[in-house]
This record gives C-alpha cells, sequence and structure tokens, in this order.
C-alpha cells in the first residue's frame, strides 16, 4: 500500500514538472514573437525610406536642365579685304586721275572697319583745275546674340547711312535713287554743295551686301573758273566703282564663307564715313588750290 502511493505521488510530481517545462517554453515562444515583429517592423521601415531617397533620387535626375542659350544666326562675311585695293589701276584713273595713291583710314580693328581716299587735282593754271575726291569706307558687324545678326545689324547702318547722306548741311538738289545688281540692296544720293574753293558736285553710293556696308563719296568741282564737272557722269563712275568695291568683299571671303558668331563691332564703326566725306572735299581742294 505505502509503495503504490509512492508511485502515486512521483507520478503527479513528473506531471507538475512535465506542466511547467511546457508552461516555460510557450513563455519564451510567446515573448520571441514581439521580437520578430519589432525586427520586422524596422526592416520594413528602413525599406520605405531607401525605397523613397531611391524615387527622390529618381526624379532629381530626371528633372529638366536649364534653358538653351540663345543662338543668332552667324555672319557670313568674316574679314574686309584691303581697302586700297578695292579697285583697280584703270577704275582710279576714271574717277581720281591725278591721284598718286590711296591714304588709308585709322582703324583699331581692320577686320571690322576700313577705309582709304584718294585726291586729284589736274591743275591747268590759268585755266583753272578739275579736282575730283573719292573715298571709299567698309564696315563689317558680327551677329550678337544681344543686338542681333550681323546682316540685321548692317541693314540699321545702311539706313542710317542714307539718312546722313541725304541731310547734309547746305546740300542743294538732293535726288536719291535705286543701284540694281550691286549687294542685297544699294542706293546713290546726289546733290550739289556751295563752298569757298567752287560749286560741288557730290555723289554717295550706300550699298549692304550680307553684314557688310560700303560707303562710297565721290566729289568734283571747277575750280579757279574751271566748268563744273557734269553731276551725270560722276554718277556713272561712283555707281560703277560701288559695284567693284562689293565685288571685292566677297572675293575676300571667297564668295561668302558661314562663320561662327564672335564680338561685337568696334567702338569706331559707329562713325559714319559719309559725314567725315562731307567735310574732307573743302580742306582738299583749299589745301591744293
Amino acid at each position: 500500500m505505502q509503495r503504490a502511493a509512492d508511485r502515486d505521488q512521483h507520478d503527479r510530481r513528473d506531471q507538475r514538472e512535465r506542466r511547467a517545462r511546457g508552461l516555460r517554453r510557450a513563455l519564451v515562444s510567446a515573448a520571441a514573437v514581439p521580437v520578430m515583429l519589432v525586427a520586422a517592423g524596422c526592416s520594413s521601415s528602413d525599406s520605405g525610406s531607401e525605397d523613397k531617397a531611391a524615387d527622390s533620387g529618381t526624379k532629381t535626375s530626371a528633372s529638366p536642365s536649364d534653358s538653351p542659350s540663345p543662338t543668332v544666326q552667324a555672319a557670313v562675311y568674316k574679314s574686309l579685304p584691303e581697302p586700297c585695293k578695292v579697285l583697280s589701276k584703270k577704275s582710279l584713273e576714271d574717277l581720281v586721275p591725278q591721284a598718286k595713291s590711296g591714304k588709308k583710314g585709322s582703324s583699331d580693328d581692320a577686320s571690322t572697319r576700313a577705309s582709304c581716299s584718294w585726291s586729284s587735282l589736274d591743275n591747268n593754271g590759268v585755266k583753272g583745275s578739275q579736282f575730283r575726291w573719292l573715298n571709299v569706307s567698309l564696315l563689317r558687324f558680327e551677329s550678337d546674340v544681344t543686338r542681333g545678326s550681323g546682316d540685321k545689324l548692317a541693314q540699321d547702318y545702311y539706313e542710317t547711312q542714307l539718312g546722313d547722306a541725304k541731310s547734309v548741311s547746305g546740300a542743294k538738289n538732293i535726288k536719291s535713287e535705286p543701284v540694281a545688281g550691286v549687294g542685297d540692296e544699294a542706293t546713290a544720293v546726289r546733290y550739289d554743295l556751295k563752298k569757298k574753293e567752287g560749286s560741288f558736285k557730290q555723289e554717295t553710293v550706300v550699298a549692304r551686301v550680307e553684314n557688310v556696308v560700303v560707303t562710297l563719296d565721290y566729289n568734283g568741282a571747277g575750280l579757279a573758273g574751271e566748268k563744273t564737272p557734269s553731276a551725270d557722269t560722276l554718277n556713272k563712275l561712283a555707281q560703277k566703282a560701288v559695284k567693284e568695291v562689293v565685288a571685292a568683299v566677297a572675293k575676300e571671303n571667297d564668295g561668302g564663307a558661314a562663320g561662327t558668331p564672335s564680338g561685337t563691332p568696334s567702338k569706331s564703326a559707329s562713325q559714319s564715313p559719309s559725314k567725315q566725306a562731307s567735310s574732307s572735299p573743302s580742306k582738299s581742294a583749299s589745301n591744293k588750290s
């Protein structure tokens, strides 16, 4: 009896121990679940941050770039011919028969601004003298993104030169006419001008070829009683000469090779050749007479 009671007691103790061990395992398992959930939550949160960063990087790299820089059409002509060589020897003999050589104008940039002038005095003693004066000015404009294309700048200057030629102080009988077959546009202006040396006949021909403006000033007078030259003859010679100058500009640039925009015309380019021309004849004539 006593042994049977001991076995029952021993069995009950084993059962309690087994239940206690099972309970401990359950508690350990239950405690592990929150840890796993926390770890999973952190992993998910980190992944979301990385995804957001990746999306942000993608959006940044995909954002549109800055607006492209403004552009302007390149100027066609990039240089000017030697101004004192734009006319042939034969043409100079017709225009200024007694001229020895041309006088080259000063310029701080020969590729932008150039000029040359010739004076001729055919002295016939007591019978008087025939005076002729010729000036050729060339002005080249480069394209500029802030001011416009070389062609447009040249066209504006062309209009300014015509306005100057038609508004010379003291000019009489002013007439103008288009000149066909010269560059992109050309106009001849003629007028009479009375000076202390005599009565002058003035011819100014302004021509534009692409981004270059040519201004040719030509005048003549009969001094000391000599007969005043024919305005029609001077006009014909001036128009023929300006065609030759325009052809020299094209030849200098191989017929017109397009280039890349660079700087803007020099400050000296803003001066008006026709204004200089209108004052030079009287000075030359007074020195020669």
